[in-house]
């Protein structure tokens, strides 16, 4: 292959690149060095084939590169996340004119399909949040679930949430989703009734100069970890047969208001998706309760409510 000139060596592409992701996009370090690795496994692959360059490699070299990995043994959902960190990538390179064309848009990992999310159905939701809860501690259990499950929050965003955050009289909440974006949502009546309580007994166990919404014992921004920890205990003291955690109930919340609105891009704009196609996993869940509604109810439906359908588009 012809030597290139003129172009930016690969090695300064990718870190161009990585900074790129981690100073304007505002990604996390362990997802910018997800990104190098994968990146970098692709690097590797085309240079042993004698490709100069990344700006030389083509769709043929991406397909090769996702065969050799299968043939390794790479999950494909592993896979799927290397194609996807190599898409970023070569989007950029277009952006910034050095290469013509993404070479991985046409490229899908073989076999991927998506799991859908867990979540917990209205009656599981309401054996969570129906008991009153007793003490500064399960008042904030309560009303960090509370939270989640009437906007939508990711963990991180619940735990990084400040005082300033809140608005309680206007019924909403200022959250920082990825890349720093903030977004404003709506708080429903029971959990701005149960951030009240919490706020009144988080008086009790602050530490001067804390902003944290949510706090420890200690006084300090609860962890991550810890409001992990506190949710599964609570799923097994409510009696709940299955392993509740945070992300489970912004799925819920996410199909439940789907389930009702049938709004797709409100929900879209609510669980801060930079991409509709992230949002529409939901319309599979959707379209599961619809089919277990049908089963359970036509005259010449199947009978079966148990037994999953797939939805449109996946036979």
């Amino acid at each position: 292959m012809a030597a290139v000139t003129g172009l930016p060596n690969t090695q300064e592409l990718v870190r161009r690149y990585l900074r790129y992701l981690s100073d304007e996009r505002r990604y996390s370090p362990a997802t910018v060095e997800n990104y190098r690795r994968d990146i970098l496994q692709f690097v590797g692959f085309v240079e042993s084939a004698k490709v100069e360059n990344c700006c030389q490699a083509d769709a043929l070299h991406v397909r090769d590169f996702a065969g050799s990995r299968r043939r390794r043994g790479i999950s494909a959902r592993s896979l799927q996340r290397s194609l996807s960190a190599l898409r970023g990538f070569y989007s950029y390179l277009q952006r910034e004119r050095l290469v013509g064309s993404n070479p991985v848009t046409d490229v899908s990992a073989p076999g991927a399909k998506k799991k859908l999310p867990e979540l917990l159905d209205v009656d599981e939701i309401n054996c969570l949040l129906a008991q009153v809860p007793q003490g500064p501690l399960e008042m904030r259990d309560h009303a960090m679930m509370e939270l989640m499950y009437s906007s939508g929050l990711r963990l991180v965003e619940l735990v990084n949430l400040n005082i300033e955050d809140l608005d309680l009289p206007q019924s909403q909440v200022r959250v920082l989703g990825k890349g720093n974006k903030p977004r404003y949502l709506p708080v429903g009546l029971a959990a701005c009734k149960s951030l009240r309580q919490w706020l009144d007994a988080r008086k009790t166990w602050v530490d001067e100069g804390e902003s944290a919404v949510f706090i420890s014992n200690r006084g300090r921004r609860l962890s991550s970890r810890a409001v992990q920890q506190r949710m599964a205990r609570l799923a097994r003291k409510h009696g709940l047969d299955k392993h509740v955690h945070p992300h489970m109930l912004r799925h819920s919340f996410a199909s439940h208001l789907l389930e009702s609105s049938g709004d797709l891009r409100a929900v879209q704009e609510m669980l801060g998706h930079a991409d509709i196609s992230t949002t529409q996993i939901y319309t599979h869940l959707d379209f599961q309760h619809l089919a277990q509604v049908y089963d359970r109810t036509h005259p010449r439906a199947r009978k079966n409510p148990s037994r999953k359908r797939s939805a449109p588009g996946e036979e």
